[in-house]
């Protein structure tokens, strides 16, 4: 049987954890080549890298923030049996583990996930932000208990997964209030020709944009397209154009980045899924998530 040495597992959570190894250094005492060679050997054991240099540091590679979500739960657990085997027992919180589609905007992953924090038992929530496809192959493996997407599951998809409508809102358009301004007269013939920043082309949101563009006879001035929504929003802070963004996160858009909205695109919906390998949801936090999206995000009436 193999056993796996929790020596080298601590000091490669350290490393992780602390980001570098001269942090790890001074967090355990010990010296550099000490913590570089319990990492080779826990390497060698597992038959896989764990680390790649990033610049002058150190960044985990993909197998790498594997080891360490299970080396943190690990750990974790250590800690909390210090505190139970010194009286100050503790219930632990129910762990949510969510994977986040890099498409889906940061507010809308906020709001829908908040109600499971608001819960009156404690929940630990667990974020991964990647592609798609990739977490859908973590959700298989049930290593994340949903995922948050933009896009149901996709038919030619052969995974045993089931998406469940979290709502639909219309997309409100926004710019900096100098350009915002100009192109509140005469919406939306105001905007041929205008400056837009865009989500990548495939993307959900792109298509229906485009569709709009073509039905409504616009002819954007594309100025940049961007797979980050927040980066786009950044450039859309500092005036290089005009950006979509739901329309149930349009305060917080407006207040995070001082920005102004031109006007509401009912015809162009947005919709977000939970998708889950139970085709009736279970967990207690991602039932309460996913009635509270329905029931009172997405049931909110859109700015006029």
């Amino acid at each position: 049987m193999e056993w796996l040495n929790y020596h080298h597992l601590l000091y490669f959570w350290t490393v992780a954890r602390e980001g570098s190894i001269v942090r790890a250094c001074d967090k355990l005492l010990v010296a550099q080549p000490t913590i570089s060679g319990q990492i080779k050997m826990l390497e060698d054991a597992l038959g896989e890298k764990l680390f790649t240099k990033a610049g002058r540091g150190l960044a985990l590679t993909e197998v790498g923030r594997v080891v360490y979500g299970y080396a943190d739960e690990i750990f974790g657990l250590g800690r909390e049996l210090q505190d139970v085997l010194k009286g100050r027992p503790r219930g632990r919180p129910m762990r949510l583990v969510v994977g986040i589609s890099d498409l889906l905007p940061k507010f809308i992953a906020y709001r829908v996930l908040q109600p499971a924090l608001a819960m009156p038992e404690p929940v630990r929530l667990v974020c991964h932000e990647d592609e798609s496809a990739r977490l859908m192959v973590d959700l298989i493996e049930h290593k994340l208990d949903v995922v948050l997407s933009d896009a149901p599951l996709a038919s030619n998809v052969r995974v045993k997964a089931y998406s469940h409508l979290l709502g639909s809102c219309p997309v409100a358009l926004f710019a900096a209030p100098s350009l915002a301004r100009g192109f509140r007269k005469n919406f939306p013939g105001c905007l041929d020709g205008a400056p837009f920043l865009l989500p990548m082309e495939g993307s959900g949101l792109r298509r229906s944009l485009d569709h709009w563009f073509d039905s409504a006879k616009i002819r954007p001035r594309v100025v940049g397209e961007f797979k980050d929504s927040a980066l786009m929003k950044t450039f859309g802070e500092a005036g290089a154009g005009v950006f979509a963004a739901p329309s149930v996160i349009d305060k917080e858009v407006r207040k995070h980045y001082s920005v102004g909205c031109i006007g509401l695109l009912p015809s162009v919906m947005e919709s977000f899924y939970a998708i889950s390998v139970e085709r009736r949801i279970k967990h207690p936090a991602v039932m309460r998530i996913s009635e509270q999206a329905r029931h009172e995000l997405f049931a909110t009436p859109v700015p006029g």
